[in-house]
C-alpha cells in the first residue's frame, strides 16, 4: 500500500501552519510534505513532527523570490552564487535538522528568447553541484516536471526532459518528482509512464491530485486506485504526496475530503 503524505502547504488551510502537522496526524498520516519551511525554525518544525509521530518527506529548495513571481532559480543564468548560497546555508540544514532525505529543487521560469540550451546546461550543472552536497547527508536533490497551464514559462514540462537530465547529470542522488496531476496534463498515459520510468530506480517521489481542477483525487479522470495499486505491482516504495486543494473549503473540509483515503485503506486491509 502506498504511503500517503500530506501536503501541509495545500491542506488544513484553516489551521495556521504548525497546528496542520496534529491535523494531518489525527487524519492518519504518517508524513507530511510543504513547500517551503523557512519562515519557522528548523527546530519548532522538528518538534512538531516529533510530537505527532510524522515523517518529513519533501521540501523545496529556496526559489528565489517566490512572492515576487519567481518559480525557482536552477535553471537561471547569473544566479548560480545565489542557488548555491540557499542550498548550503537554508536547504540542507533544514534537511538535517528535520531528518527529510529529498529536497526539490525548482528549475524557473525561462526567460523571455532565452537559449534554452544555455539554461539547460546552467540547470544541470547547478543540479550536479547540489547533488554533490546532498550525497554525504545521504540526501536525495528532486527535480520535478511542472504543466504549463498552471505555471506558464516553467523551464521542465515532460517526464523524459527531466530523466534525460537525470541521465546526463549522471549523479545516483538525483532523482525526479513524479506528479500524476502535471503528467496527465502535460502528457497522460500515466500507468505506461509508471511501467516505464519506476523500474529505473529514478522516480524519487509520487504526488497526486484529481485532474483537472485539483481537488482530491476522486475526483476528475484520473483512475486513482488503479493506479495506487499499479504502484505496489511496481514494487513503489517511495511516499505518495498529497499536493490538492479540498473542494470543500473551510474547517474540516481537508478531513471531510479524505474518504477516499479512507476508503484506500480499508481495500488494502481486506486484500
Amino acid at each position: 500500500m502506498p504511503r500517503f503524505a500530506a501536503n501541509l502547504s495545500m491542506l488544513y488551510p484553516e489551521h495556521g501552519f504548525l497546528d496542520r502537522f496534529a491535523a494531518a496526524a489525527a487524519d492518519g498520516f504518517d508524513a507530511v510534505e510543504y513547500l517551503f519551511p523557512y519562515a519557522f525554525a528548523a527546530s519548532e518544525i522538528a518538534a512538531r513532527l516529533q510530537a505527532h509521530g510524522l515523517t518529513q518527506a519533501l521540501f523545496n529548495a529556496p526559489p528565489g523570490h517566490w512572492d515576487g513571481g519567481e518559480r525557482g532559480i536552477a535553471c537561471l543564468p547569473g544566479r548560480q552564487a545565489e542557488f548555491q548560497q540557499g542550498f548550503l546555508e537554508q536547504a540542507l540544514p533544514y534537511a538535517r535538522t528535520l531528518g527529510c532525505k529529498r529536497v526539490h529543487v525548482v528549475a524557473g521560469l525561462a526567460p523571455a528568447g532565452a537559449d534554452r540550451a544555455q539554461l539547460r546546461d546552467i540547470y544541470c550543472a547547478n543540479l550536479a553541484w547540489a547533488a554533490a552536497q546532498a550525497a554525504p547527508e545521504g540526501i536525495e536533490v528532486l527535480i520535478e516536471p511542472i504543466n504549463p497551464r498552471d505555471m506558464p514559462g516553467f523551464f521542465l514540462n515532460r517526464q523524459d526532459d527531466a530523466h534525460a537530465v537525470v541521465r546526463d547529470v549522471g549523479a545516483a542522488n538525483l532523482k525526479v518528482q513524479f506528479d500524476l496531476y502535471h503528467a496527465q496534463i502535460v502528457e497522460g498515459d500515466l500507468a505506461m509512464k509508471l511501467r516505464q520510468w519506476l523500474p529505473t530506480g529514478q522516480v524519487g517521489h509520487i504526488q497526486i491530485a484529481g485532474v483537472p481542477e485539483r481537488h482530491e483525487p476522486d475526483t476528475g479522470e484520473i483512475n486513482h486506485p488503479w493506479l495506487f495499486s499499479l504502484l505496489d505491482q511496481l514494487g513503489y516504495g517511495g511516499f505518495v504526496g498529497c499536493e490538492y486543494r479540498p473542494r470543500q473549503p473551510g474547517p474540516g473540509g481537508t478531513s471531510a475530503g479524505l474518504a477516499w483515503l479512507r476508503r484506500w485503506r480499508d481495500t488494502a486491509a481486506a486484500a
